[in-house]
């Protein structure tokens, strides 16, 4: 089973469907459940949440091959789009441990989610929002 947030599948398919008729790839990052208390879910449990934008360091990465856009070792997912209409895993994908798939007219009966072998998985979506990762600035009014 795979859990992803709603907010987050909404988002990669918006994506897709700009960037059409060209395809997206894009990072993905997981949270633990024990982060989220509206999930529902054993703590350890991996929740997809976070995406990180494809042209983040572009720049540097078309010159040097290197992708400042993504921590390093930080993602577990990879989202590509398929305008083509295929739904799998293709032989010119970014393989991860998990490969979501959104293909048109991008809505959630047109998303997927596959292992590295190209099998399908199961997928929940939930209607959860991510923490903050960035702390909120509170001023020290107390000196």
């Amino acid at each position: 089973m795979v859990y992803v947030t709603r907010g987050l599948v909404e988002t990669l398919l918006r994506l897709a469907s700009e960037a059409e008729p060209d395809d997206v790839t894009i990072s993905l990052a997981v949270t633990p459940a024990e982060e989220l208390p509206d999930a529902d879910l054993p703590d350890e449990t991996p929740v997809f949440t976070d995406f990180y934008l494809p042209s983040a360091g572009a720049s540097v990465n078309a010159v040097f091959g290197v992708d400042l856009g993504t921590p390093a070792g930080q993602t577990q997912g990879r989202f590509v789009s398929h305008p083509d209409g295929y739904m799998g895993v293709s032989k010119t994908d970014d393989l991860h441990e998990v490969v979501f798939v959104g293909i048109p007219p991008w809505d959630l009966d047109a998303f997927g989610a596959f292992d590295r072998a190209g099998q399908a998985q199961e997928i929940t979506v939930l209607d959860i929002e991510p923490p903050e990762k960035y702390p909120q600035y509170r001023p020290d009014y107390s000196r």
